[in-house]
């Protein structure tokens, strides 16, 4: 059974809440598909070997609009990290009840050693 997860897992780049993704993802539309791109900030992310899923916010025309992506599916082209952010907290639910500036997240600044320490890729 392990042997069939290992061979599912896709190769991700290392992101954390806070941390503002571009997810682009194939959209399947009769018999033609194409690619389209998801960006926000990661409120959340779910640990569970294959399972693994993260939930993307952002604000489009004025609503907030939250996506839940399976991070080893097909469905899911790539994962780009746009920017870093600096949170202390591992769940970012609070950013729904926020809007302007009280949304906004620190970005953390990263350095090379950091960038060894946690086997970025």
């Amino acid at each position: 059974m392990l042997d069939i997860e290992q061979e599912q897992i896709k190769k991700i780049p290392y992101f954390r809440p806070g941390d503002s993704v571009e997810v682009k993802v194939w959209i399947f539309e009769g018999s033609k598909k194409r690619l389209q791109s998801f960006e926000g900030i990661i409120i959340a992310i779910r640990n569970r070997g294959l399972n693994s899923s993260f939930t993307v916010r952002k604000i489009s025309h004025g609503e907030g609009v939250e996506r839940i992506f399976q991070i080893h599916s097909p469905i899911v082209s790539s994962i780009t990290v746009k920017r870093c952010g600096l949170v202390r907290k591992a769940k970012l639910y609070y950013l729904r009840e926020r809007t302007g500036k009280s949304a906004r997240i620190k970005e953390r600044i990263t350095t090379t050693t950091t960038k060894h320490k946690h086997n970025m890729t």
